[in-house]
C-alpha cells in the first residue's frame, strides 16, 4: 500500500505528526515500513493512529523471538519463542507466541492473542479475537476480550476486565474493576471481584466467590466454597454453595428468576451450608451437597 501525501493529510494527522511525514516520507511510503519509521523514532502512537486508519495486512512476520521497545505490525505476528516489548505490542492481525509475552504499556490484537507460556502487561491487554495462554496472564489495567479467554493457571486484572465470548481459567481470578462476561466463567480456584461480577450464563468456581458489590448470572451459580457479595446476589436458575451464601447489607438474594415458578423445585434451587438470609426467590433446598 502506497501512503501517499494527500491520502495521508485526508485521515486528518495531527499538525505534528504530518510534519514530520512530509520532512521524511514527502514523496510518500509503503505502509509497513512507514510504522516501521515510525516506531524507530518513538512516535509510537503515531504508528498506532496510522494502523487504526488503515487498517490490518494479510502479511505475517516470523521470526525466533522479539526484544525491542515497541512493535506495531499491521498483519500477523508468529514468534518461536517469547516476546518481550518495553512498551507498546500492537498488531493487526494475530499475535502468537511460543513462549510468554510481556509489555510494557499495551499488548493489542485486532485478532487473537496466544502464548506458550504467560502474558504480561504493566498496562491493557486487548484483543478482537481469542486470548490463550499456557500460564497465567497479569494485566495492570484493563483486559478486552471480545472472543474466548483460557488461562492454564491464574488470572489478574488491575482494572475492568471484559469478555465477549466465556471464560476458562485453571486456577484463581481477581479482578479490581466491574468483570464482566457474556458468556459462561468455570475457575478451578476463587474468583474475587473488587466491583461487580455480571456473568452472561453460568458462573462454575472451583473454591469461593467474592464480590465486593453485585453478583449476577444469567444462569446458575455454583460454588466449591461461600459466596460473600457486598450487594446483591441474582441467579437466572440454580444457587449452590458447599458454604455460606451472604449479600450485602440491606440487599436480597434472588435464584430463579427465569424460571417459572412451578419449575423452582428442579431449576431454581438454593443450597448452602445454612438457609440464607433475605432469601427472596428460589427453592431452598437445604444443605444437599452440589
Amino acid at each position: 500500500m502506497d501512503l501517499t501525501r494527500n491520502f495521508i493529510k485526508n485521515k486528518r494527522p495531527c499538525a505534528e505528526g504530518f510534519r514530520w511525514f512530509l520532512r521524511h516520507h514527502a514523496q510518500g511510503s509503503d505502509y509497513q515500513p512507514l510504522l516501521d519509521a515510525l516506531v524507530e523514532d518513538g512516535r509510537i502512537d503515531d504508528a498506532c493512529w496510522l494502523l487504526d486508519q488503515f487498517g490490518p495486512t494479510d502479511a505475517v512476520l516470523q521470526v525466533d523471538a522479539i526484544d525491542a521497545e515497541a512493535i506495531v505490525f499491521a498483519g500477523t505476528l508468529e514468534v518461536r519463542g517469547s516476546i518481550e516489548v518495553g512498551s507498546v505490542l500492537r498488531a493487526g492481525r494475530a499475535i502468537r507466541s511460543g513462549g510468554g509475552i510481556r509489555a510494557g504499556r499495551a499488548i493489542t490484537a485486532g485478532e487473537d492473542i496466544r502464548a506458550g507460556d504467560g502474558i504480561r502487561s504493566e498496562g491493557t491487554l486487548t484483543a478482537g479475537g481469542d486470548i490463550r495462554s499456557g500460564w497465567s496472564i497479569e494485566v495492570q489495567d484493563k483486559l478486552r476480550c471480545d472472543g474466548e479467554l483460557r488461562v492454564e493457571r491464574a488470572l489478574f486484572c488491575g482494572d475492568a476486565l471484559t469478555v465477549g465470548n466465556g471464560i476458562t481459567v485453571g486456577q484463581d481470578v481477581i479482578v479490581t474493576g466491574e468483570l464482566r462476561c457474556e458468556r459462561s466463567l468455570r475457575a478451578g480456584g476463587s474468583v474475587t471481584g473488587h466491583d461487580s461480577i455480571r456473568i452472561g450464563q453460568g458462573l462454575d468456581t472451583g473454591a469461593g466467590i467474592a464480590c465486593a458489590r453485585h453478583l449476577e448470572a444469567g444462569w446458575g451459580i455454583r460454588c466449591g466454597e461461600s459466596i460473600d457479595a457486598g450487594g446483591s446476589i441474582k441467579a437466572g436458575e440454580s444457587l449452590l454453595a458447599h458454604e455460606d451464601i451472604v449479600a450485602g447489607e440491606g440487599y436480597g438474594i434472588y435464584a430463579g428468576l427465569i424460571v417459572q415458578f412451578e419449575a423452582w423445585e428442579a431449576s431454581a434451587r438454593v443450597c448452602a451450608r445454612s438457609k440464607p438470609a433475605r432469601l427472596m426467590s428460589g427453592w431452598w433446598a437445604g444443605s444437599t451437597p452440589v
